[in-house]
């Protein structure tokens, strides 16, 4: 046997026995407890960097423990196997993007396997094979039946690089999520998911979440679907028609001035259409719906618009009041319609101020100068350097004058207008529908047909998957190759039997990602997207594991999707993720690690060099798991000299440690009845598995490690005997390395524990528990105040008396000379730790 860590070859060897054994597979028993592990769904981009290894590092430690602590564990793994990168490599490499994602798959899949996470590779699933993206297509169509799935004109955010349509929470500061370029605004017609039905249960359900999911992503989706309490009301244009707007402050509906229309609002170019204002108008609209929302929107962002010509009668004073377009007015939210009240909101005072427009006070900050001087009620608008958004009186608001209170004035507006017939009460959300259409080759085909006689027609259940065609040439605009194959757009309708044109946009790879971890549940099954007693008894997902930049796109979608599918009974849960960890980010050279940073650490090289459990400990000793984790090559090679300590300690002592397997189970402990020294061994030992648990439960991964290191610095401190009590204390101690390792470092582990004579492996043990008899320090050092200075200590028996630990500490020559003579007003005695006398 060498003395030397070959990690090639072990982790090879247990490789190939967990393959061989399955030890990872799992089935539905329902005499066992479930757990669900699962890290967010992985794109095949082809090689694995180490800061991708954190992600799954993270999960596999946990389903690996969860799995020794008996549970039966469901940890799955697949591939997000759609999408532009492939797309455009193929484009670019003149290949075809399922060659590109099936090389990707092969090699992503040896890199796991060559880390040796515990996957169920039975389940293993890819969102673009045919078998995974017909319940993509099956859930698509009964959206289409129950109303949610719908298409219309809009609107959206185009990526020219992309040649595609994104979705508004795929802009990022302006900027395509994918490629980083620019996105422009472009009216298209696509189909859209009304995830806005589902607006009011994606926020109750977000309470059902508090403590399990981290209150920053809480916070990131309660902001994204921006529920908003406020009126609507109802504007007359002059001349003919109306205008509905949306307010939260119907307060100061008096104090409306002019109106702002987004530039895509269906009236900005009717409003002005015939006069001499419409060239100035169509040009303001052209040049700001190339800007994407997020541009103009953005605070600081210089506030310009165009004058309409026309004018709106406010409500309440039937005064007329101009109505202009504006580039902070957003289609999206709300009507796309604004009423401006510059004297209380500090986008439309800027506006106001550039274009001279009339800022009326209607409410006061000073209540106590209005009520001493009515008279002077006007409250100089022009005199204003910002708006006011506070509470206050309200003033020049007819008969709601000297309302001091905002709610209370609120309600009485909009009881007014909804006697009047003018507007209600009503809730706005900042949610909008999703545009799903992609102008993309590399995706789920949406199943529809057009029918000239029937309109859009689903395809029926029996003609799903409807095939994303193979046979197809990439052309070098860019554009999808299906948009102009006929072999794929030329069908029948399956309505009225006469020619229908297929659909050719795809799905947002979104979609496919929305549902997965449904089936994994039953991924072989071909019948339905899950069995339903499988995805009852496996769902909701235990355990999610993913980054924090996934807090609104993905896990928003996903939660859409499984209400949806609950509500038509395809799943009993109605939260997929019961508890969220979002891991911080690995950083180099002082920013995260990616392709595009041109700063990666690929991950084969560093298993090579290192192995793949030192690696694996590394990722997860550097840092606790919610923080960043700055890569290094020195923090890489500690962990790998750890290790070889830990090997070299057992292989040092291997036949001592073998021979301690003859004594009486149990011996080492009956820690009273053995030399002191090795007591203190028993005692750290267990006191570091009692401090890996507590570290586990929470998570903090690099704490638990820092414990187990520190208990090897005790072991390799104390020089043992040969005699059958020191070889059982030190096997005791050298097994319970290897269970509480096992999580971090699985073949070291697996290896260590056959090497000191185990013949079943270590995948089988339970989690160690610690002797509570073992715990307790043989004595405890005692602290001895006076007027709360420390003046002396002692040491005692842990379960020694208040009256003895007061005794011990008058005793004390050094306590009796700072006492004196002087009287004891009071001592404190606090048991096991302090005695504090009061002179």
């Amino acid at each position: 046997m060498s003395n030397i860590y070959d990690y090639k070859a072990i982790e090879a060897k247990w490789q190939g026995r967990w393959d061989k054994s399955g030890v990872f597979r799992v089935e539905r028993d329902r005499q066992k407890k479930k757990f669900y592990l699962l890290e967010m769904f992985p794109y095949p981009s082809g090689k694995l960097h180490v800061g991708h290894l954190r992600n799954y590092a993270i999960g596999d430690a946990i389903a690996r423990r969860k799995r020794m602590q008996g549970f039966n564990v469901l940890h799955p793994i697949g591939w997000d196997s759609f999408g532009m990168p492939a797309e455009n490599a193929a484009i670019a490499n003149k290949s075809h993007p399922y060659k590109w994602t099936s090389n990707n798959i092969d090699e992503m899949r040896s890199q796991f396997k060559m880390i040796g996470i515990s996957y169920d590779w039975e389940r293993e699933v890819a969102t673009s094979h045919p078998g995974y993206y017909k319940w993509t297509q099956w859930i698509f169509a009964r959206m289409f039946d129950e109303g949610i799935a719908y298409r219309k004109k809009s609107f959206v955010n185009w990526c020219a690089t992309c040649v595609t349509v994104l979705a508004n929470e795929q802009v990022i500061d302006g900027l395509c999520w994918r490629c980083d370029n620019k996105v422009e605004q472009q009216e298209r017609d696509g189909w859209f998911l009304k995830i806005t039905d589902y607006a009011e249960d994606l926020l109750k359900g977000l309470k059902q979440l508090e403590g399990d999911w981290p209150l920053r992503v809480l916070t990131m989706q309660k902001n994204w679907i921006g529920k908003s309490f406020g009126a609507q009301v109802d504007f007359k244009i002059e001349g003919g028609g109306d205008i509905t707007v949306f307010t939260t402050r119907p307060d100061t509906l008096y104090g409306a001035t002019f109106m702002a229309l987004a530039p895509e609002h269906p009236l900005s170019r009717k409003l002005a259409c015939g006069t001499e204002l419409a060239e100035g108008v169509e040009n303001f609209i052209r040049k700001t719906v190339s800007q994407n929302t997020i541009e103009r929107s953005a605070e600081g962002v210089e506030k310009e618009g165009v004058f309409t010509g026309r004018y709106a009668v406010n409500p309440l004073n039937n005064e007329l009041i101009p109505i202009w377009i504006a580039n902070f007015v957003l289609i999206e939210y709300g009507s796309g319609a604004i009423m401006s009240v510059p004297a209380h909101d500090q986008r439309d005072f800027e506006f106001a101020r550039k274009y001279d427009l009339q800022i009326r006070v209607v409410i006061a900050e000073d209540k106590k100068s209005v009520e001493e001087s009515p008279e002077e009620l006007a409250l100089d608008g022009d005199a204003l350097v910002e708006a006011y958004t506070g509470d206050g009186l309200m003033v020049n608001s007819g008969p709601f004058n000297g309302l001091d209170n905002r709610k209370e004035g609120m309600a009485k507006v909009a009881e007014y207008l909804k006697e009047k017939g003018i507007g209600e009460r009503t809730i706005n959300y900042r949610l909008r529908d999703w545009g799903v259409s992609r102008q993309r080759y590399w995706g789920a085909p949406i199943p529809i047909i057009y029918c000239d006689k029937c309109g859009p027609v689903r395809a029926p259940d029996d003609q799903l998957p409807v095939i994303l065609p193979t046979n197809v040439e990439f052309p070098e605009s860019g554009l999808s190759p299906i948009a102009g194959l006929d072999s794929f757009i030329d069908t029948i309708c399956p309505k009225c039997g006469g020619p229908g044109r297929r659909e050719t946009d795809t799905m947002d790879t979104f979609i496919c990602s929305s549902w997965y971890f449904n089936r994994y549940t039953s991924a072989r099954l071909k019948t339905a997207l899950a069995d339903r007693e499988d995805v009852d008894y496996w769902m909701p997902v235990d355990q999610y594991v993913g980054g924090i930049e996934h807090a609104i796109l993905h896990l928003l979608y996903a939660r859409f999707f499984t209400k949806f599918l609950n509500n038509i009974g395809a799943v009993s849960v109605n939260e997929p993720f019961r508890r969220l960890l979002t891991q911080g980010m690995v950083i180099k050279d002082g920013a995260k690690m990616s392709k595009s940073k041109g700063n990666v650490v690929p991950l084969d090289g560093i298993v090579r060099k290192f192995g793949a459990d030192a690696t694996r400990l590394f990722i997860l000793f550097a840092a606790p798991p919610e923080r960043d984790l700055e890569w290094s090559d020195a923090g890489i090679e500690g962990s790998f000299r750890f290790l070889n300590r830990v090997y070299r300690l057992v292989e040092g002592n291997i036949e001592s440690i073998k021979k301690g397997a003859e004594v009486t189970e149990g011996a080492p402990g009956k820690i009273g009845e053995m030399p002191k020294d090795l007591a203190i061994i028993v005692r750290a030992t267990h006191k570091t598995i009692a401090k890996v648990t507590s570290d586990f439960d929470r998570f903090q991964f690099n704490t638990a490690i820092a414990s187990v290191m520190e208990f090897l610095n005790t072991l390799t401190a104390y020089k043992f005997k040969d005699d059958p009590l020191s070889c059982a204390v030190l096997r005791e101690a050298v097994e319970y390395i290897a269970l509480l390792l096992q999580p971090f470092t699985p073949h070291f582990s697996s290896e260590i524990w056959e090497m000191i004579g185990h013949t079943e492996p270590v995948t089988d043990e339970l989690w160690p528990v610690a002797n509570d008899a073992c715990l307790k320090d043989e004595e405890v050092l005692i602290v001895v105040q006076v007027n709360g200075k420390l003046r002396g200590k002692f040491s005692a028996s842990p379960d020694v008396s208040k009256e003895e630990m007061e005794k011990l500490a008058f005793a004390d020559e050094k306590v009796k000379g700072f006492i004196g003579d002087k009287p004891v007003r009071k001592v404190i005695v606090v048991p096991g730790k302090l005695v504090n006398v009061v002179i």
